[in-house]
């Protein structure tokens, strides 16, 4: 059984309630004390997207889904118990997702946009 940071493992629970926000502050910790981890900033930036689509900024999302798409390709088809072929189902539906011709709609019309996919997010040993 490997030992990971807590971070990470919060980072799970976070996602998988739902939490972005949150999943950013702890990826982030995890990032800045390895700059060179495009794993962390791949979920990092995975979790920001959905984010910024959460609160109507949908080329934010796009544009953040796509660099995560980008940073964790190397990481393929498992890293850190994490398995990532079961991410990029998730991360290529959303971007197939995402309005093209729109950037941002208002807070008040965000149930008007599509539904993304549920992701649930469990570590494999």
């Amino acid at each position: 059984m490997e030992n990971y940071p807590i971070e990470y493992y919060e980072f799970f629970v976070s996602f998988n309630e739902g939490d972005y926000y949150t999943c950013h502050d702890l990826l982030e910790e995890m990032w800045m004390t390895d700059k060179g981890n495009l794993f962390f900033k791949g979920l990092l930036q995975m979790s920001v997207s959905i984010y910024h689509y959460e609160y109507g900024n949908v080329k934010g999302a796009r544009l953040m889904m796509q660099a995560a798409c980008d940073y964790l390709q190397s990481y393929r088809p498992k890293h850190w118990g994490l398995d990532l072929e079961h991410v990029y189902q998730f991360i290529e539906e959303c971007l197939s997702i995402f309005p093209k011709k729109i950037d941002r709609v208002p807070f008040d019309e965000v149930g008007n946009l599509p539904r993304l996919p549920q992701l649930v997010l469990y570590l494999e040993e």
